[in-house]
């Protein structure tokens, strides 16, 4: 049986913490013994999703400072799980009373009392909150390590699309795309579009509204045969945890819906030699994966994030014990959109599953010398 709060199985993780409870974090189990991390690394990152950044985001004050509580030596894993955690510090719990009875539109606050019968903590959305990412940004930042330290897997992630406003990297390289993408508040690559995402966002936040997105993410030195099909494929494993991020609402891979309007002929991934030998393929609409498997070309997808669902728009809903509908405004510090912020979770995901399949395919050993 599956655990709900666990992800993988090999590199495993298991989430907790609430919005508003005291702390949250992971516990990471099945990490090889002999990794050097020390939580400055794991600072770097999770700095880049925390709250408060700029006027893109939510102005609740957190510092998000991780600590490493155990499965940690000299700043070298031992194997044993490693647990981190970062303490909440500027809750307002009193804006959420409100809505025990009255649940905020586009949020889990309705399904949630009735599966739960009340007793879900309801506070800024409880376990159904975008706080608890900053739980998968940790896991993702020993991931990552890993994944570079011995396969040399880069995984790079940003803003391809937010508000309509759409993201053209077509000249950059994949070292200037990682270089600027956080070059700017909206992690956007493209710096032109970059400004009229900002100025979009500025100007649905002043109206009381918010905006979706989409993230592009690409994975990039996966050595061939990485997956483990029919159901724990790589598209398998990697849509469960990428939906497993709240706001999310789609993903695709390599062409992905729009290679449905295309002929075979038009899509299929032609193989050639590469100049240093090996095979790759001319084009990479398969985004990286066939039957499952890494190709060797960078893996590559596209996650789409809904709006906001915290507005300071007046709205309506149902009083669910008079059941007479009211008006409602969401008080608090909201993010205008999640997509800036999704962007580090995005590429944290991608690494932890990546970990996971490839230490399930061999391809990483359970002790690094």
């Amino acid at each position: 049986m599956s655990l709900p709060n666990t992800l993988g199985s090999n590199f495993a993780f298991t989430c907790f913490g609430e919005s508003h409870g005291k702390c949250v974090g992971v516990v990471i189990d099945g990490c090889p013994a002999g990794l050097e991390i020390s939580e400055n690394e794991i600072q770097q990152l999770l700095d880049l999703r925390k709250p408060g950044q700029s006027i893109v985001t939510t102005q609740r004050s957190e510092q998000d400072k991780v600590e490493i509580l155990s499965g940690v030596f000299k700043n070298k894993t031992t194997g044993a799980p490693i647990c981190l955690i970062i303490w909440n510090s500027d809750q307002r719990s009193s804006d959420y009373d409100r809505f025990i009875d009255t649940p905020r539109p586009g949020h889990a606050d309705y399904p949630a009392l009735v599966k739960y019968s009340k007793n879900n903590d309801y506070r800024g959305g409880g376990r159904f909150s975008g706080r608890i990412t900053a739980g998968f940004v940790m896991a993702g930042s020993v991931a990552l390590k890993l994944l570079f330290h011995n396969l040399g897997i880069k995984i790079v992630a940003y803003t391809d699309e937010l508000g309509g406003i759409k993201s053209d990297v077509s000249g950059l390289t994949i070292e200037q795309v990682e270089k600027l993408r956080y070059s700017n508040e909206v992690r956007c690559p493209d710096l032109d579009s970059a400004e009229k995402m900002k100025a979009a966002i500025v100007r649905e936040r002043g109206s009381g509204d918010s905006l979706g997105g989409v993230v592009k993410c690409s994975i990039y030195n996966v050595p061939v045969g990485i997956g483990e099909p029919i159901f724990s494929s790589i598209e398998s494993e990697l849509s469960k945890a990428i939906f497993s991020i709240p706001a999310v609402k789609g993903i695709e891979f390599g062409s992905g819906f729009a290679g449905s309007t295309r002929k075979g002929s038009e899509n299929n991934d032609v193989y050639s030699k590469s100049e240093q030998g090996g095979v790759v393929t001319r084009s990479n609409n398969s985004g990286g994966i066939l039957g499952g498997l890494s190709t060797g070309m960078p893996i590559t997808f596209r996650v789409a994030f809904k709006p906001a669902s915290s507005i300071a728009s007046l709205q309506r809903t149902l009083n669910v014990t008079t059941m007479q509908e009211n008006d409602l405004i969401v008080p608090g510090r909201h993010d205008p959109t999640v997509v800036p912020r999704a962007v580090p979770v995005v590429d944290s995901m991608a690494a932890c599953v990546i970990a996971d399949l490839a230490l399930k395919g061999g391809f990483i050993p359970r002790v690094l010398r």
